[in-house]
Parts: C-alpha cells; sequence; structure tokens
C-alpha cells in the first residue's frame, strides 16, 4: 500500500497533534458512548506511524481483502491519532504463518509521546505462546510493581489459551480509570491496578511476527 501525500501530511499532522494534546491527555481523550471502529476494513485512516530508523510504513503496513496485514518488520508501531480512556476494546487477529515461525506481535494501550520504538504504554503481549502476559513499557507502574526504567514482564498466572497459529484470537481488554483487564478468548488472563497511565492512543505492535487484524473495536464500559 502506498501513502499518498495527503496521508503523509495527515500522518505528520497526527503525530504534531499527539504532542499538542498530551499536555491536557486527560481532557482530550474520548470516552465511547457507542461502538468505535477504529479499522474501515478498507484503509488506514485514522492512524499514525512510528518505524525502526523512520522506514516507510507501506514496507510493513498494508490492507488488502478486508484485514490490517503488518510483516512484523522493521520493528515498530501503528497508532490510532485519537486518544481514548475508559473503554472495552476488542482486537481480532492472528499470525498469518508458522514458517519461519509465528514470533511476536502486541496491543499498546495508553500510548504516550514522545513516538519511538518502543513508547511508554501497556502493552497486551502478542508473543506465540506468551499472549496473556502484560509489558510495562518504558517507566510505567502498576500496583505491586514499581515504575521500571526500561520495562518488567507481568507474567499470566493462568494457561495458555491461544489459538493455534493460523486461527483468529480474539482479546478483550477492558481499561477503566487506572485498572485494566485482558481477556484472551474468553478467559481472564491478567489484570493491573493503579497503572500511572490511564489514557491514550491504542497500537499495534509490528515486532517479528506477521500477522493480521480483521476487527478493531472500542464499546462504553459494560457492553
Amino acid at each position: 500500500m502506498k501513502f499518498s501525500n495527503a496521508a503523509r501530511i495527515a500522518i505528520i499532522s497526527g503525530g504534531l497533534l499527539f504532542y499538542t494534546l498530551v499536555s491536557r491527555a486527560e481532557d482530550s481523550a474520548l470516552v465511547p458512548g457507542h461502538r468505535i471502529d477504529l479499522f474501515n476494513g478498507k484503509d488506514l485512516s485514522g492512524w499514525s506511524f512510528c518505524m525502526k530508523s523512520n522506514s516507510e510504513p507501506s514496507r510493513t503496513w498494508s490492507v488488502e481483502g478486508g484485514v490490517i496485514h503488518c510483516t512484523g518488520q522493521p520493528y515498530g508501531y501503528a497508532r490510532t491519532l485519537a486518544i481514548y480512556r475508559d473503554y472495552k476494546l476488542t482486537v481480532e487477529w492472528r499470525f498469518v504463518k508458522v514458517a519461519p515461525k509465528a514470533d511476536n506481535s502486541g496491543i499498546f494501550v495508553h500510548v504516550q509521546p514522545p513516538d519511538k520504538v518502543f513508547p511508554k504504554c501497556v502493552e497486551f503481549q502478542g508473543q506465540n505462546q506468551h499472549q496473556g502476559d502484560l509489558i510495562l513499557m518504558a517507566g510505567v507502574g502498576i500496583k505491586g510493581y514499581a515504575p521500571p526504567t526500561t520495562y518488567h514482564i507481568v507474567a499470566t498466572p493462568e494457561k495458555p489459551n491461544e489459538k493455534p497459529v493460523g486461527e483468529w484470537n480474539t482479546y478483550e481488554i477492558i481499561a477503566a480509570a487506572d485498572t485494566l483487564k485482558f481477556y484472551l478468548n474468553g478467559n481472564l488472563m491478567n489484570q493491573a491496578t493503579e497503572c500511572t497511565i490511564s489514557s491514550g492512543p491504542i497500537g499495534i505492535q509490528s515486532e517479528g511476527g506477521d500477522i493480521e487484524v480483521r476487527k478493531m473495536f472500542l464499546e462504553p464500559l459494560g457492553k
């Protein structure tokens, strides 16, 4: 997928807007009052990109057949231009192939500036056979885990519940004030309270895994 000049301007403008709004993140954050589709099934409108070595996003991200395709290389992420808080997020995604290996990905919430590989946020782990773990990135803290200087992995206490490679997994993430809950294919896998960040853009990680995303939407809490 090639990015037009208009799309490039939108990406740059979105990044500038991100920096402008972050000092007022709680005031600027959108609280869903109805379902909000983050992916329209056609293109990546409403998304911005941060890729290692400023790589061209179209090398990594494309839309075909109604799904987002991420090659996993180079490392980086796509994130929403909009800032959100207090929501239920549903993501349906899968590893595309087994060979050479399923490898890694993840979903970011509460992304904070500056855009960098990788940003301050909470990652819901997408690594093969480790889905259910939380990763506290770049200084995020939760109850029981003081803010680290780099990152900290909060391993899931539950048994693995991910689908075989090639089948679709469903993530459901509840972000309510400073609390997070992570469901994988219907099972509660992990949760956190007293999170030091509670709003921000939502992201998809590029970290080695060749993945597809077919649905990604927000709903009000309680849905």
